[in-house]
């Protein structure tokens, strides 16, 4: 894994100057510690920063081919290189490295835009071709590398995270509050969206094609299930075990190819455990786990986790954090993850990957994706309960219920969106989205409203898939806004890439293997809950390799404290200056009173109220906000530094290949 940067003349061939191409690369320089260089010629400009996992003395980037007319920067992994390098090589290509950032200047030579389809991997690359002046930026299938860009100037700039771009100098950090607005509906930015206005993100299986100064946004590839009834099912399920497992352990077999050493996270529940296994099984030995424990922070799997990492015979390292550890952490989080974060949890995620780090590690396993492909969250099961009661009483009954619920909270200001807001359908999630939506007309301030203007969330969330969404079971339906929305927008971000890249770590995700999702998405709904039993199926391959205990034990979601963090007697001083009425009409972003009110409310509210869920979530959202702000807008709010781009830099000596054309 590493960090490009870059940025193309629009409006012809002016030279980027290589100051401020540096400073974007030096402003990434956590995701590539190991190496730096730039390439700069008429009317565009790639920089990387290096972490080297796989040929670590040839893979210096950007990488030409053989005439030098097409260049490379790379952010990634292809897993199957090894084969795909053969392939190269019989085909007649030469090969100077044994890097996969060699692939690409071939594959983009036979394949052209055509080459997306040939790369399996997580990745996010730019690729310029000098004899047909095309830059090609792209992201992998999922989402696991991010990437993104802004117009400015006649200019386009991209970067693996936001602070490349702002390090230009070139545009300045201004929030979008659509974006925000998307935090207090589901919980992120989403795949497109991001919290800076005119800062947007390449979203999930789609690139951009520039040339003659248009920028082209194109889809390569998405998410797909069969319609309601054609999905794979046999009498006796055991062939789809087997193949899951062995699909599974050819992602583990995949991930595990390095130069460097590789370890796993593990939380001692199924999923994570299960890749902690096959690692072993490949290996025929042990590897390294890490994990969390919380002290009184939240749901403690330390003892799960000892058993596992016990069975399995892994060296086991734990991280241990309580709710004032989280709180000094969030800072540190935010600045990471370049927006407001919900979940605290991430905050020892954070520091997780920084112990990997400190014992000399660069890669690690984790077991994030199972959730999505195989309906591991609870939300995925009280839809099950909700169409149920459906059949049995109609519609008119639960909706009554959920408004009454919102009315709670909101009153007659309570927002509620179509029945059938996101694709035509009603996915899982949107019951959850509309109750943490009750919050804003409390929470928002008049300004808000007014520079949100007429947006629709809902309607802003790129769901393209809506006539292929509508044939599809209605569980199939909820896994594909979870792969586009929380996965993407959330879980790869705060959860996975920023925070893990931020302690120079590539974290890689077997069960986002291609093949493992064209499984899963393949397969019945019933094995992937059947009655309330959450991945089933992954459960049969699990008792497989696992102990009994481990293979059923119930999921338990990795959630630290939320509110309590900021509102309980651990909380650290930035809160209340963050919270403070001068801080909240500086940013203008929230009512001060409903504000301050309802921090009152939640010391003396009973937690069984929804009101009190909402804005447990909401509240934490109101902070993070504020805190995300003073560090990326202009400080001012609080004590805490705010960031501060890189300064210019000369280039040094090897340190830029500059050409002319």
């Amino acid at each position: 894994m590493c960090g490009i940067a870059g940025a193309i003349d629009l409006t012809g061939t002016r030279e980027f100057p290589a100051d401020r191409l540096l400073a974007m690369t030096a402003a990434i320089a956590h995701r590539g510690p190991d190496d730096e260089q730039i390439h700069i010629e008429p009317g565009v400009a790639l920089g990387a920063r290096r972490l080297s996992i796989i040929d670590l003395a040839g893979g210096r980037q950007p990488i030409p081919n053989e005439d030098r007319t097409i260049w490379v920067a790379f952010n990634g992994e292809l897993f199957e290189y090894p084969e795909l390098r053969r392939e190269l090589l019989a085909g007649g290509h030469s090969l100077s490295t044994r890097c996969d950032t060699e692939a690409w200047v071939h594959l983009y030579e036979d394949l052209g835009e055509g080459m997306f389809e040939k790369a399996r991997g997580q990745f996010a690359v730019s690729l310029w071709d000098r004899k047909s002046r095309t830059l090609i930026l792209g992201r992998d299938r999922v989402g696991i590398c991010p990437l993104y860009y802004a117009e400015v100037d006649g200019w386009l700039l991209w970067g693996s995270e936001v602070k490349a771009i702002l390090a230009s100098g070139m545009i300045a950090a201004r929030p979008d509050v659509r974006g925000i607005d998307h935090l207090f509906t589901f919980f992120c930015a989403g795949t497109t969206r991001t919290f800076f206005e005119g800062i947007r993100s390449i979203p999930p299986g789609h690139y951009l094609r520039v040339r003659d100064g248009r920028v082209e946004r194109r889809t390569y590839w998405d998410f797909d299930f069969p319609d309601a009834g054609q999905e794979r099912r046999l009498a006796d399920p055991a062939p789809l075990v087997e193949e899951l497992e062995s699909l599974l352990l050819q992602a583990v077999e995949r991930r595990l190819r390095s130069d460097v050493p590789v370890v796993t996270y593990i939380s001692g529940g199924l999923d994570s455990t299960v890749i902690l296994g096959l690692c072993s099984r490949h290996r025929g030995e042990p590897i390294p786990a890490f994990t969390i424990g919380f002290d009184g922070a939240g749901p403690d799997e330390r003892a799960h986790s000892e058993e596992a990492a016990r069975v399995m015979g892994s060296p086991l390292t734990t991280v241990t954090m309580d709710r004032g550890s989280l709180g000094s952490t969030f800072p540190e989080l935010i600045l990471a993850a370049e927006g407001p974060v919900l979940d605290t949890s991430c905050a020892a995620l954070l520091r997780l990957a920084q112990a990997v780090h400190r014992q000399g590690y660069k890669v690690v396993l984790t077991g994030e994706g199972a959730d999505e492909a195989l309906a591991g969250y609870v939300w995925y099961k009280s839809q099950k309960l909700r169409d149920g009661a459906y059949r049995a009483i109609g519609r008119s009954i639960p909706r009554a219920v959920r408004n009454l619920a919102a009315w709670t909270v909101a009153g007659r200001r309570m927002m509620i969106p179509p029945e059938q807001a996101i694709g035509g359908v009603r996915p899982a999630q949107q019951d959850m989205y509309e109750m943490i939506s009750q919050s804003k007309p409390i929470l928002y301030s008049a300004s808000m409203w007014q520079r949100l203007g007429d947006h629709d969330p809902y309607s802003d969330l790129d769901i393209a898939a809506a006539d292929r969404m509508r044939k599809w079971h209605p569980l199939n339906q909820s896994l594909y806004v979870g792969y586009k929305v929380m996965l993407a927008g959330l879980l790869m971000i705060s959860k996975g890439d920023r925070i893990a890249m931020n302690a120079s770590v590539e974290s890689r995700y077997p069960y986002l293997d291609d093949d493992v999702i064209a499984f899963a998405s393949g397969i019945a709904p019933e094995y992937k809950l059947r009655g309330l039993t959450e991945k089933w199926i992954l459960r049969q391959v699990a008792a497989r390799i696992l102990p009994k205990a481990i293979a059923n034990r119930p999921k338990t979601m990795f959630r630290a404290s939320l509110a309590q963090t900021f509102l309980g007697p651990q909380r650290p001083p930035w809160v209340d200056q963050l919270l403070s009425p001068e801080s909240l009409r500086a940013t203008g972003l929230f009512d001060v009173e409903s504000v301050l009110a309802q921090r009152k409310l939640q010391t003396t509210l009973p937690r069984i109220t929804p009101a009190r869920f909402i804005f447990d979530v909401a509240l934490t959202c109101v902070a993070s906000t504020q805190l995300w702000h003073h560090i990326y807008c202009g400080g001012g709010l609080c004590d805490l530094p705010a960031w501060e781009p890189p300064r210019l830099r000369s280039a040094a000596a090897g340190e830029v290949a500059a050409e002319s054309v």
